[in-house]
């Protein structure tokens, strides 16, 4: 199974969509909160490319985006793919 990282905020509904998808597909990712900012969010936007908004995901250090892109991935059939080991 592929690494997945994912940002998230508490109380937010597009990270909660997001971890959902990616619990029904047996991924167990790797959660980084960052509800109270600090160095992981400034990580995060690095890493996002300026991206501020949450969640910011990525399968195996690539970045796939927010919840609407997984969406779109898992949509196109491109998710399962990219998650498969």
């Amino acid at each position: 199974m592929a690494n997945v990282e994912i940002y998230t905020k508490a109380f937010c509904p597009y990270c909660a969509r997001a971890m959902r998808l990616l619990t029904e597909r047996g991924v167990e990712p790797v959660e980084y909160d960052i509800t109270l900012g600090g160095p992981k969010r400034a990580e995060m936007i690095e890493r996002a490319n300026g991206r501020t908004t949450v969640p910011q995901i990525f399968i195996d250090g690539r970045h796939v985006g927010g919840s609407d892109d997984l969406a779109a991935l898992e949509a196109d059939g491109k998710l399962e793919p990219l998650l498969a080991p």
